[in-house]
C-alpha cells in the first residue's frame, strides 16, 4: 500500500469523535481515527489534524450570546477534542504535538508554522486546536489556513456523509453526488458542505479538497492511498 500524498492535513468534524451519541466522546470513534491516522504514520504520511468543536458547543448555539463570545467559546472545545485526539494517539504509539491557536500554554504550544513543520518532519503528528484563533471563522477556515501553513499536499475532509452532494442528502433522497469539482463550481453552485471562504482560499493556493465519509471502514486511509471514493475539488 503506497500514499499518493507526502504530507496532508486532515479535517475532522467534532461530531465524528462522539459516535451515535452525537454529544462528547465515544471511545471507540476516537480510538478508530487514531488507528488509522497511526497506520499512514507508518506509511510515511506526515500528518496534521484539525478537529472541530461540533461535539461540544457551535457558534449557532448562542443565539441570544454575543457572537464573539460564542465563537471563543467554540475554539476552547477545539482544543478539548485537540488534546482528546493527541492522547489517543499517544496510545497507539504515535508521538503527537498539540499546538493552538490560543495562548493555553499549560494544555499545547503556541502555534508556529516553522515548529509544526519540523514536528512533521520528524513523524510526529501534529494536532492544531481554537481554530484560527479570532472570532467569525469557523474550523472550514482554519484547516485551509493550516493546511496552507504547513504546505501540505491535500486537504482531507472527513464528513458524516460520503461526499459533497448538491442538495442535503438526509433529507433528499435525490440528492446527487459530486465526484469532481472545480473550485469555481463549488462557489457558483452555492454548495454548503465546506465554507465558501476555504474553499476560496485552497483555490488560490492551488491545494486539493478530498471530502469523504468517515464512517467507511478504513476511509481516511483510503482516501490518502488512492480510493476514488467521496469527491475531489481542485
Amino acid at each position: 500500500m503506497q500514499a499518493k500524498y507526502k504530507r496532508i492535513l486532515l479535517k475532522i468534524s467534532g461530531e465524528a469523535l462522539s459516535g451515535e451519541k452525537g454529544h462528547g466522546f465515544d471511545t471507540e470513534a476516537l480510538k478508530g481515527v487514531a488507528m488509522q491516522i497511526s497506520e499512514l504514520n507508518k506509511l510515511g504520511v506526515e500528518v496534521g489534524v484539525v478537529v472541530g468543536g461540533g461535539n461540544f458547543w457551535r457558534g449557532r448555539q448562542g443565539d441570544e450570546m454575543d457572537r464573539t463570545t460564542a465563537d471563543y467559546m467554540g475554539m476552547l472545545a477545539t482544543v478539548i477534542n485537540a488534546l482528546a485526539v493527541a492522547d489517543a494517539l499517544e496510545r497507539t504509539g504515535v508521538e503527537a504535538r498539540v499546538l493552538t491557536s490560543l495562548s493555553i500554554s499549560s494544555v499545547g504550544e503556541p502555534f508556529n508554522y516553522k515548529n509544526a513543520d519540523r514536528y512533521l518532519k520528524e513523524g510526529k503528528v501534529v494536532v492544531f486546536g481554537g481554530g484560527t484563533g479570532n472570532p467569525y471563522f469557523s474550523t472550514d477556515t482554519g484547516a485551509s489556513l493550516r493546511a496552507v501553513e504547513i504546505n501540505a499536499d491535500a486537504l482531507l475532509l472527513a464528513k458524516n456523509i460520503d461526499g459533497i452532494y448538491d442538495s442535503d442528502p438526509k433529507s433528499n433522497p435525490n440528492a446527487k453526488k459530486y465526484d469532481e469539482l472545480s473550485y469555481d463550481e463549488y462557489v457558483s453552485k452555492g454548495l454548503k458542505a465546506m465554507d465558501t471562504s476555504a474553499v476560496v482560499m485552497c483555490k488560490e493556493n492551488g491545494l486539493k479538497i478530498h471530502a469523504f465519509g468517515l464512517s467507511g471502514e478504513n476511509s481516511i486511509v483510503k482516501a490518502v492511498t488512492g480510493s476514488k471514493e467521496g469527491t475531489v475539488i481542485y
